[in-house]
This record gives C-alpha cells, sequence and structure tokens, in this order.
C-alpha cells in the first residue's frame, strides 16, 4: 500500500478520534476503513455507563461501510489517545476477521504507525466454516 494512501487513513482517524464519545475511559479512539473502491469511512468509539454497550471506533467503521454496501476491504487505520500503539480490541479482530480486513494501520498520529496483517494480529479467528454441519 502507497505511503500517500497509508497517510491518509491515518489522517481520516485522527479526525474521527477528536469525535469520540469516551467520558469513562477518557481514551479517544478514532479509525477509518478502505473499502476496495476507494471510499473510506470513519468511526469513532462512543461509551456508554454500562461498558458492554460501548462500540469501539472499528465496530463504527466497519458498520457505516457495511450499511452502505461494502463487503470487500483494503485496509483499516487506528488511531487511540496515548503515546503507544492502539490494537484493536479482541471483539473488533474478529468482526474485522468476518471481512477479512487484510491490513491494520495503528498509530499513535498520523505520523508514527505500524502495519500488521489481521492474521498477525488474530491467528487462530472463528470462521464461518466451523458452523458447518
Amino acid at each position: 500500500m502507497k505511503a500517500e494512501v497509508i497517510q491518509s487513513l491515518l489522517e481520516k482517524a485522527e479526525e474521527a478520534r477528536k469525535k469520540s464519545y469516551s467520558p469513562y475511559s477518557r481514551y479517544p479512539v478514532g479509525a477509518a476503513l478502505m473499502a476496495k473502491d476507494g471510499t473510506i469511512y470513519a468511526g469513532c468509539n462512543v461509551e456508554n455507563v454500562s461498558y458492554g454497550a460501548a462500540l469501539c471506533a472499528e465496530r463504527n467503521a466497519l458498520g457505516s461501510a457495511v450499511a452502505d454496501g461494502q463487503r470487500d476491504f483494503t485496509a483499516i487505520a487506528i488511531i487511540g489517545s496515548h503515546e503507544d500503539y492502539t490494537m484493536p480490541c479482541g471483539i473488533c479482530r474478529q468482526v474485522l476477521s468476518e471481512f477479512h480486513v487484510p491490513l491494520i494501520i495503528c498509530g499513535n498520529s498520523s505520523k508514527d504507525y505500524r502495519t500488521y496483517t489481521l492474521e498477525e494480529l488474530f491467528p487462530s479467528s472463528f470462521r464461518a466454516e466451523e458452523l458447518k454441519h
């Protein structure tokens, strides 16, 4: 993936992070998901006092993309608010694996990032084949 495309995804993730609703964790996260057709879908975390009802930035972006009819993706960029790289949680890894998102870009800014494949972060995901009788 070209550096300019990664940079664009990271910038969109940073913009989305600014819209985060995270009064409980105080850990705003933004994500930007690129569909194969080049469309970018942004998402931010939306927390809830019951914690379990919170929505992660990655699933927020993916939900918007799926609602728009997208099913094939190129990459997702995720940016948190601390100096460490923000990795997707286990639930987000499972949801991203449903759509075989090939590249995950984690950063603490649009200038500092690392790239991973989904298989590197989630080598033994639960797959649809396991539901076959």
